[in-house]
């Protein structure tokens, strides 16, 4: 397999001897483990709504606001 690289991304790897086989590997198993978590979200999902039903819009709602609300806090560390 070849893959192509811009040759400002080629110099920086070169100039960092940085290695590109081992770093490839790892940013394509973090795509696969990526998807593979996104499909199986949609598969709880799916079940979840064939379990209780489509949310409604009010509750659509109040999630989208439950999920802001979160997103505005820092994250915090246990312990």
């Amino acid at each position: 397999m070849q893959v192509y690289l811009p040759e400002a991304m080629y110099a920086l790897i070169k100039e960092r001897s940085l290695p590109v086989s081992e770093l490839l590997q790892k940013a394509v198993q973090a795509e696969l483990r990526r998807q593979d978590l996104l499909a199986e979200t949609d598969r709880y999902l799916a079940e979840l709504v064939a379990e209780v039903g489509e949310p409604s819009a009010a509750e659509r709602a109040r999630a989208g606001a439950v999920a802001q609300r979160l997103a505005r806090h820092p994250v915090r560390k246990a312990g």
